[in-house]
């Protein structure tokens, strides 16, 4: 079966393309990633900080039985509502440093939209380890969770 979130990694390339078209107008697709309410639904994490600023900077964690089992932070360096987002990304406690990300959000129609993420890693090698985990279904069904949660809005 086709995962709707497409991943792109070109061989020998220090990067991954994610594509993804929404039936969300743009406006409300940007909006999953700048109000912390909607973030936490669709990412099932909690916010601990989201300053959406050049400049800024956001951490999120997520927490099973009471225990910490993801934190990740980063600084947010572009912030243009329904456009843009360019921001680094550190998943704490593994080893991958930390990566450079471009979010781009595009109106297809007044009704649908697409979120491209380019997603720049230090090097080919911490890129492949990141694909040989779930990476691609676990996007994949965090998108289908976003969608769902805002057409209900």
């Amino acid at each position: 079966m086709q995962l709707k979130t497409q991943v792109h990694a070109e061989e020998g390339k220090q990067e991954i393309l994610i594509t993804r078209d929404f039936d969300l107008p743009v406006d409300l697709l940007f909006k999953a990633y700048e109000i912390p309410e909607l973030f936490e639904q669709w990412m099932g994490t909690k916010v601990i900080k989201m300053e959406n600023r050049p400049h800024g900077s956001y951490a999120f964690q997520t927490s099973h039985g009471g225990e910490v089992v993801f934190r990740a932070n980063g600084t947010i360096h572009e912030f243009i509502p329904n456009q843009r987002i360019t921001r680094t990304f550190e998943m704490e406690g593994t080893p991958f440093p930390v990566q450079l990300e471009y979010l781009e959000f595009h109106p297809v129609s007044e009704t649908t939209s697409r979120l491209t993420m380019q997603i720049v890693f230090k090097s080919v090698e911490y890129r492949n380890m990141l694909l040989q985990m779930p990476f691609a279904q676990g996007i994949n069904m965090a998108h289908n969770k976003l969608e769902s949660i805002l057409k209900n809005l």
